[in-house]
């Protein structure tokens, strides 16, 4: 629909601009049912239904995208729309935000969406929001983000129980008079023995929704106390009474920043201003990025817009080059880092290294997988980009040499920047062997420790890493193990764990050729002390530890429980914290955890 008459440029732009929203407002709407809907997920104990819900949420933004797509190309040809005219769609737009309450989302929406109509997705700037045009401060919302409770006027056990009760779950509390005991005295433990002299302005102040994920419901607020702020989380579960019960108060700014890793499936949280959401997590979190904290809160698209943005600030900042990241070469991936920033970049290669039968499909079907499961805080999360246009200069000549020999289909070199056709961006750990290179024996004995909770975790939620190598495997700045290597990675379920018969001859035994039959997904766990403890370092810890990692037993039993249905129990905090444990002479007997905690040190 060309057309130089202004008017008629003026009526298509402004109708594809009411198109994009409309298209976005489906979404969100969407979005939110999901969301809206996990409280009463939580208060039925459905766990199944909240996977379920987790994956198709997750889907829902393409599927709104493509459909927003297609309106426009029917109703509008947008293949026919002049420059002129799309320019005029982005100003359109614009004017349609002013008031709306979640800005960032649908320009983050509208990129998405006009890259895709117009086959380009850099050198757009004209068209799209490369920043943002819209302030996110001080949007209303209605009923407010946070809510206010004043200690002072009530008493500080009578505050805390009505902020909890104001939550409104169906399921009642076994016992939330005995929870709010051990919370108080755990506050005070924190604040060495005594609550501080009151100030005016003293108040308790909550997010107005819970924040959901898995079998727990997370209550996340500030204490404000003068110029002091002590922030705060309080997991919420279901207990062996058939009741609700708070399970800890989390007030180290570590340990909820763990609970907010991206390792983990993206919380459900019910937001009318997701912008008011982000500004509050960051201020009790404020080493998070803003990237991180709308992912974590199951706005991935909106987490990838601002790391792009926060990439190209920080590239404009510094000097420094990317270059090969430290670590033993993949076979599969190459993978490149900005020393200044802590972030790797991970692009698939031409020819994958001798022993890898996968196909570059599959690789990037293994990295879907890894959004769909529950990652158990023991998976990196990735993001994935398609044509990332990155300054030129800023490449290490090596590395472009690197790159034009090892993955020539995944780079073009176009002027002045390299853009990167498809590729995966991690947050950047220490490879496990590279950290175990340096290790002390006390430290040795930990990280471990650590690899063998993490196999065992990924084993009941139903992942097998595949490939269990040491360099696999990374270390974060918090000193916890996680598995980032995903292209060998199944569904436990589909696994054959088997033991290695007996040869039938000492010629065969010798031969070094194998005399039983192997299929695709067969696997024999007594292999894995081949290729896992060939250095006394860790031999003997590993033995000690996880000797049963290495026999059919363990992993039979992990594949009965999976396929039982079975959910479990994963805390993102030491089991130690938990209030059954610490109060375990106060509080009725319980059953065990059907799974070790999270015990990060």
């Amino acid at each position: 629909m060309a057309t130089d008459a202004p008017t008629a440029r003026s009526d298509v732009a402004h109708g594809v601009a009411v198109a994009l929203l409309e298209g976005f407002d489906r979404h969100y709407r969407t979005f939110r049912a999901s969301t809206t809907a996990a409280k009463g997920r939580f208060e039925q104990g459905d766990w199944a239904a909240v996977g379920h819900a987790v994956r198709e949420r997750a889907r829902s933004y393409d599927d709104r995208v493509a459909e927003t797509i297609d309106r426009l190309r029917r109703e509008f040809a947008t293949g026919t729309v002049d420059e002129a005219t799309w320019q005029q769609v982005k100003l359109n737009f614009i004017g349609l935000l002013i008031d709306h309450k979640q800005p960032e989302l649908a320009e983050t929406f509208f990129n998405s969406v006009i890259t895709r109509v117009l086959d380009r997705t850099y050198a757009l700037n004209d068209f799209i929001f490369v920043r943002a045009a819209i302030s996110t401060e001080y949007i209303e919302s209605d009923p407010p983000i946070y809510r206010s409770y004043y200690p002072a006027h009530t008493g500080l056990r009578a505050t805390l129980r009505r902020l909890f009760e104001d939550f409104h779950w169906l399921t009642p509390f076994t016992d939330l008079e005995r929870d709010v005991e051990h919370a108080v005295q755990t506050l005070l433990d924190h604040l060495h023995g005594a609550w501080p002299a009151e100030e005016p302005n003293l108040q308790i102040q909550v997010l107005g929704s819970a924040f959901y994920r898995n079998k727990a419901a997370y209550v996340v607020g500030r204490i404000v106390n003068g110029a002091q702020e002590w922030p705060f989380v309080v997991p919420v579960l279901h207990d062996g009474a058939g009741g609700l019960a708070l399970d800890t108060l989390l007030l180290d700014q570590r340990d909820i920043s763990i609970l907010f890793s991206l390792s983990r499936a993206y919380f459900m949280v019910d937001m009318d201003v997701p912008s008011g959401y982000v500004q509050f997590l960051q201020s009790i979190m404020p080493e998070k990025p803003r990237s991180e904290l709308y992912t974590a809160v199951g706005l991935g698209k909106q987490g990838k817009t601002l790391f792009f943005r926060d990439l190209l600030h920080h590239l404009y900042h510094s000097e420094d080059v990317f270059v090969e990241a430290p670590g033993t070469p993949g076979q599969v991936m190459h993978v490149f880092t900005l020393p200044s920033y802590p972030y790797v970049i991970k692009v698939l290669k031409d020819r994958f290294g001798s022993g890898k039968t996968s196909t570059h499909d599959q690789v990037r079907a293994k990295f879907r997988m890894v959004k769909d499961v529950d990652r158990v805080g023991r998976m990196a999360d990735a993001i994935e980009f398609h044509d990332l246009a990155l300054p030129r200069n800023r490449f290490a000549p090596e590395l472009i040499e690197q790159l034009e020999r090892l993955a020539p289909s995944s780079i073009e070199l176009d002027g002045e920047k390299l853009v990167v056709r498809h590729c995966y961006v991690e947050r950047r750990m220490t490879p496990l062997n590279l950290y175990l290179d340096t290790a002390s024996s006390r430290e040795t004995e930990r990280i471990v420790q650590e690899y063998g909770d993490t196999i065992r975790e990924l084993a009941i939620a139903n992942v097998f890493p595949g490939d269990m190598l040491w360099r696999n495997f990374g270390v974060t700045r918090h000193g916890r193990v996680l598995f980032y290597d995903f292209d060998e990675i199944e569904y436990l379920t589909d696994c054959a764990f088997r033991t290695i018969p007996p040869a039938p001859n000492p010629e065969a035994e010798l031969s070094g050729e194998i005399w039983y039959p192997v299929a695709p997904l067969d696997v024999f766990p007594e292999e894995f002390h081949t290729f896992l403890l060939g250095s006394e370092q860790v031999r003997e810890p590993f033995l000690r530890l996880h000797r049963d990692l290495l026999g059919t037993a363990f992993w039979l039993r992990c594949q009965e429980q999976v396929a039982s249905g079975e959910v479990v129990d994963f805390f993102p905090y030491p089991e130690a914290m938990r209030f059954c444990n610490r109060y375990a002479a106060e509080a009725p007997a319980e059953a065990p955890a059907e799974a070790p905690a999270d015990a990060s040190s």
